[in-house]
């Protein structure tokens, strides 16, 4: 098999793709980019369009994304609309492991950046930890005269918490 552009790991972490021309492929000759793929759709395209403008197969015209990295465990289909990709990408550079998780969870990015408006209330070391600063932050804890609240059980309030649904 020819190789047109190496298909090697791209040395980043951050989501990219390869994509590479149908026609070559089907040819046995491995011709493709890796793209950033936390960009414009538009550029995206750009950088596809040059791709397969400078393959030597005649109608090149078709493409499919043969691999990926840095999505963090999400799963990009090889014909998944760039537009998608694009979307799915960014969530994840300004949200990590989290957003790639939702989008696990919640099936597309409006509903994963729905999801962090909604209901995500901050990284904790502990269910505890997260019970003691929502306390606090609703005013709940307030409510509980200083010398009574050794005795109010914070790890029994996250235990609850999370058996509900709240957590």
């Amino acid at each position: 098999m020819e190789n047109g552009n190496q298909h090697s790991q791209q040395p980043t972490t951050s989501p990219c793709i390869y994509v590479a021309c149908l026609a070559s492929y089907s040819s046995g000759i491995l011709h493709g980019v890796w793209i950033a793929a936390d960009q414009d759709p538009a550029d995206i395209y750009a950088e596809i369009r040059s791709m397969l403008a400078k393959s030597r197969e005649p109608f090149a015209e078709e493409f499919g994304i043969h691999d990926y990295q840095g999505f963090l465990g999400y799963r990009i289909d090889e014909y998944e609309p760039i537009e998608n990709v694009a979307d799915i990408a960014t969530l994840i550079v300004e949200h990590g492991e989290l957003g790639a998780k939702l989008l696990s969870q919640c099936g597309s990015v409006a509903d994963a950046r729905q999801a962090m408006i909604d209901d995500y209330q901050g990284a904790f070391d502990s269910p505890t930890d997260w019970a003691e600063q929502f306390l606090e932050e609703t005013g709940e804890l307030a409510k509980v005269s200083e010398h009574l609240r050794p005795y109010f059980d914070l790890e029994s309030y996250a235990r609850d918490a999370e058996l509900s649904g709240t957590l």
